[in-house]
């Protein structure tokens, strides 16, 4: 199924093809679960039909920082990647050692900064300047809800912590996992931002987790939300670790009623048909309706041979066109970062995430999720000592909270990238 944005997109890259000079582009990412490379081949065709060539780096257990592991490794070796998948902050850490391509050029020929929502647009930026092409925007506070559970056990969607609870209790009673969750110490780390979020609200999520202010880190608003957090974890089963999207394909095939997890879960639990009758619900996670936590994936191209030049450019050019947009996010689960892409085809769940999205901006409620908001050794360091806490229930939620304002007092906190209040 071609839509007309795909067809115009066709017909511009064959148009195009003869006059590029072919490149070969190693592109390090982490899209190597099933819907993601599907989102991957969109990027690939595309930038074929221009005459170049794709060479595939894909890494698993991106989301456990493999990735930036092994592009710190290649780094060392000079011999970076044409491309790498990167967020805000990283893209930050790499341009101030020098490394990236500048993009500005492009950019303002194409008038990147009417097309993208300025929270998106800042977050590609090194000093005022385009050094990173955004693919998508990917919404974190979301529940997915097991409607078959759901009726089985008696119980209703919650909108509150207080109604989560009484529904996980109602579908443990009734024989179900209640949260489907795959044992890795990210999967806590999102639990925990989507709780804070909840718990706290917009101005208290940015106070205490990207500004770093010990009087919120370490307040009565802080303890309710690890001991939120911490409560969640009777309702999760076993929690041994599986594979990366294991707590998606878990909830996908009935295992459990519900699902905190960012959009990138979409594509696994509406593929049809759908055995057994199940169907799946989206709701904002408890107390975050009108609110957005964002995490927008984008590539930057580091500085290398001439000869892949051309292909850099023509990679972030495509990446940014409508028909691109719209294709890889189709797959992806998430929504088009540049504005003005129809949703054709799309699921309900995306067209709500498009419209929280505007909402959130106009409202000023708009907060980034961690991975946008910190610099890679400060998310770590959060990542353990929140995960040590889940894991730990001799550890009080005063000893977790020194800890958190202990570590952002190093000096790699101060390196985070995004506009601190997370609005427009």
């Amino acid at each position: 199924m071609m839509g007309a944005a795909h067809m115009l997109l066709a017909l511009a890259l064959a148009g195009a093809a003869a006059g590029s000079a072919a490149a070969t582009l190693e592109v390090l990412n982490h899209l190597e679960t099933g819907p993601d490379q599907q989102a991957a081949q969109v990027l690939q065709a595309a930038l074929r039909a221009r005459g170049h060539e794709w060479i595939d780096f894909a890494v698993a257990n991106g989301a456990e920082g493999m990735a930036t592991t092994l592009l710190d490794s290649r780094i060392r070796l000079r011999n970076p990647p044409a491309v790498a998948q990167m967020k805000g902050p990283v893209i930050a850490a790499m341009a101030r050692r020098g490394l990236l391509l500048p993009l500005d050029e492009l950019a303002r020929a194409e008038r990147w900064d009417a097309a993208l929502p300025k929270v998106v647009a800042e977050a590609m930026k090194h000093q005022g300047r385009y050094v990173g092409v955004p693919l998508n925007i990917h919404r974190l506070n979301w529940l997915w809800i097991n409607q078959r559970i759901l009726k089985q056990a008696g119980a209703r969607v919650p909108a509150s912590w207080d109604e989560f609870f009484a529904t996980a209790e109602a579908m443990k009673r009734a024989g179900h996992t209640a949260l489907a969750y795959g044992g890795h110490a990210w999967e806590e780390q999102l639990l925990f931002e989507s709780v804070a979020l909840g718990v706290g609200g917009p101005v208290f999520y940015r106070q205490a987790l990207v500004a770093h202010d010990p009087a919120q880190l370490t307040g009565a608003t802080m303890t309710r939300v690890l001991q939120t957090f911490r409560r969640i974890r009777a309702y999760t089963g076993a929690g041994q670790a599986v594979p990366e999207q294991g707590a998606a394909v878990a909830m996908a095939s009935g295992a459990a009623g519900m699902l905190l997890m960012g959009d990138w879960a979409n594509p696994h639990l509406y593929p049809t048909p759908r055995k057994r009758g199940d169907s799946f619900a989206c709701v904002p996670s408890p107390g975050t309706a009108g609110s957005f936590s964002y995490v927008v994936d984008s590539f930057a191209m580091f500085k290398g041979p001439a000869g892949q030049l051309r292909g850099q450019h023509d990679l972030a050019a495509l990446v940014m066109s409508a028909g691109v947009q719209h294709g890889f996010n189709l797959h992806k689960g998430s929504i088009p970062a540049r504005t003005g892409v129809a949703l054709d085809g799309y699921g309900p769940c995306a067209r709500q995430a498009a419209a929280a999205f505007q909402g959130a901006t106009r409202d000023g409620t708009l907060v980034p999720a961690l991975a946008m908001a910190l610099a890679p050794e400060l998310e770590q360091a959060f990542r353990d000592v929140l995960s040590e806490f889940w894991n730990d229930e001799r550890i009080a939620p005063e000893t977790a909270m020194r800890r958190l304002v202990a570590i952002t007092r190093k000096p790699q906190a101060q390196a985070v990238a995004p506009h601190p209040s997370g609005a427009p």
